[in-house]
């Protein structure tokens, strides 16, 4: 099983949650491998802190349930009228580490399939950075590393979008603005940034609300990929982006003609 970029990934949104239960097993394959990567970071962090695992142990652990998972089906079992599809993932997940934690330990460390591609170092160095003193519960917990997983890898796509665009100075902007921006010492202004960057304000203007609409619709392909039904797609997106959407909302900016505005 691999778990690479996440551009390689040829299924269209609504796909994922269909095809684990297609009768494909190259369509389930898929499906799994997009799964891996959108949840493994935060299936990892959740062994480790709400498990209280230690690295060794919260590997093997996260390669032990997603290798379960595709081969035992756990995950085409999803039943959308009973809980979002995140939800389903951490209770599968509790149930793998609650039944199957001494099963899966006595076989031999590192034994059995093994998914490539997982940054188990970085994941905690990110872990150090964000895990909190404060306890929450087990779903919040979750959700919240989730997000950080799916806006990570928005961030990612959205500078690729801008490099294939020509449009690194946007993704530039993006980063110093609403990334780090938030954080800066003293509040960060396009009229600085224009200085910085030798722009006019309006230029500044332009590009990052281009950007922006990049990245929330990378986000928003994100949380479609992995919904069963529109209305769990609208709760997420408002989870996540504090929006309500319309019904059946486009994702893709070129959908909307918005890529080649504000240029």
């Amino acid at each position: 099983m691999t778990a690479g970029h996440p551009d390689a990934f040829p299924l269209t949104r609504h796909s994922v949650v269909r095809a684990m239960a297609s009768a494909d097993p190259d369509a389930r394959a898929q499906a799994y491998d997009a799964i891996v990567r959108s949840y493994w970071r935060p299936v990892y962090a959740y062994i480790r802190v709400h498990w209280r695992r230690d690295p060794p142990d919260a590997q093997d652990l996260t390669q032990e349930f997603f290798t379960r998972a595709l081969e035992k089906e756990y995950l085409a079992r999803y039943d959308p009228s009973k809980a979002r599809f995140r939800t389903f993932v951490r209770t599968c997940l509790d149930g793998f580490l609650s039944k199957d934690y001494e099963a899966a330990h006595r076989q031999k460390r590192g034994g059995g399939m093994r998914i490539e591609s997982l940054d188990f170092a970085r994941a905690d160095a990110d872990l150090a950075a964000h895990v909190r003193s404060d306890a929450c519960d087990p779903e919040s917990w979750f959700r919240r590393e989730w997000s950080r997983t799916v806006f990570a890898d928005a961030v990612d796509r959205l500078r690729a979008e801008c490099d294939a665009a020509g449009r690194a100075q946007a993704f530039e902007l993006f980063v110093r603005y609403d990334i780090d921006g938030p954080d800066a010492p003293i509040k960060l202004t396009y009229a600085a940034l224009s200085k910085d960057f030798g722009l006019t304000v309006t230029d500044v203007t332009n590009q990052l609300a281009w950007a922006r609409r990049v990245f929330r619709a990378s986000v928003l392909d994100a949380i479609r990929a992995f919904c069963a039904t529109d209305d769990e797609f609208r709760a997420e997106a408002r989870d996540l982006l504090g929006v309500d959407l319309p019904p059946e909302t486009p994702t893709n900016p070129r959908q909307r003609g918005d890529a080649n505005q504000s240029r």
